[in-house]
């Protein structure tokens, strides 16, 4: 089946006719530089590439397909009329599942054997062998989120013998490394029993703020938080007051509520901490990954098969 391809402005520079006519041969790929062109292109346009905004939704009343070019776009990138729209979305999710799960391993074990205290102290020159432990066989893991990147960051820990608790509103069954699948509503009552908390869902409008002061209040005071997947699930304020509080025993944190976090920052200078700048789902393959993604969902949008990475519009992913 042919198809009208528009490419919307500050897409990646990739070779976009070669990419889609290998996929799809008999489609046709339209690169926009601007939204004027965008527009004017839009009208007739089965599919788009890219980020689409108000006044370019308006004018493509024949949109089928829309490809995110990110797993989670930023905050306002689902509107209410895009999430009406009858346009089916799809996403970049699971490109990154390897890079962040290596990430999360790393802050885990950092924090299993004490190296947040003992970096601080190699570069005060601080010569003391007393760092909080924890013996990994026997700890427990609770991962919010299991989709592929909760699942890897499962396999991972389960690896090191950790109990790992998933906690996801749409899985039906158990991942490898997971002994215990739940839902969102046992939060409560999962979390005290949990020496790492780590969160690998999404932005939705149901976990925005999710992670706040009652949240870490339900920890227990001797458990670390992880957080690598949107910032503004967790609140700022409520861990910095947490923290202090002695409510949990530290926290590592890729990404941030704020980015990049403001200079002056407490968490800066928390000396139970670690603070990467949003990096962990950076390595080798990305784009090459994004392309495979986006050429399959033009083979199979040509086809007239399921697209990969189908987005519920209403939960934005």
């Amino acid at each position: 089946m042919s198809f009208k391809l528009v490419v919307l402005p500050g897409s990646p520079g990739w070779d976009w006719e070669s990419l889609v006519k290998a996929a799809a041969p008999h489609a046709q790929v339209v690169m926009c530089a601007d939204s004027g062109a965008a527009r004017s292109a839009l009208g007739d346009a089965d599919a788009a590439f890219g980020t689409i905004s108000r006044d370019l939704l308006e004018a493509a009343p024949n949109l089928r397909w829309l490809q995110a070019p990110m797993a989670g776009p930023p905050a306002g990138w689902y509107y209410p009329e895009l999430v009406a729209h009858p346009v089916t979305i799809t996403n970049m999710r699971e490109i990154y599942n390897d890079h962040l799960g290596a990430h999360i391993l790393a802050f885990t074990l950092a924090f299993a054997r004490g190296l947040h205290v003992y970096l601080k102290q190699q570069f005060q020159g601080v010569w003391q062998t007393e760092a909080p432990r924890i013996h990994l066989p026997d700890s427990t893991a609770l991962v919010f989120g299991v989709g592929g990147i909760g699942a890897e960051t499962a396999r991972l820990l389960a690896a090191f013998g950790i109990q790992v608790i998933g906690v996801d509103p749409r899985r039906e069954t158990a991942p490898a490394g997971v002994s215990e699948l739940h839902r969102p509503e046992a939060l409560e009552t999962l979390l005290p029993r949990a020496d790492f908390v780590i969160c690998t869902a999404p932005e939705t409008p149901q976990t925005q703020g999710l992670f706040c002061r009652t949240r870490f209040r339900q920890m227990k005071p001797s458990a670390y938080f992880i957080n690598i997947s949107r910032g503004a699930i967790v609140r700022l304020d409520d861990l910095v007051e947490s923290l202090r509080a002695g409510e949990i025993a530290g926290a590592a944190l890729d990404v941030y509520e704020i980015e990049p976090l403001p200079e002056g920052h407490p968490l800066w200078t928390a000396p139970n901490v670690l603070l990467t700048p949003h990096v962990g789902g950076e390595g080798p393959y990305l784009e090459d990954r994004r392309r495979e993604v986006f050429a399959e969902n033009c083979r199979r949008f040509a086809a007239g098969e399921l697209l990969r990475n189908v987005v519920d519009k209403h939960n934005w992913f």
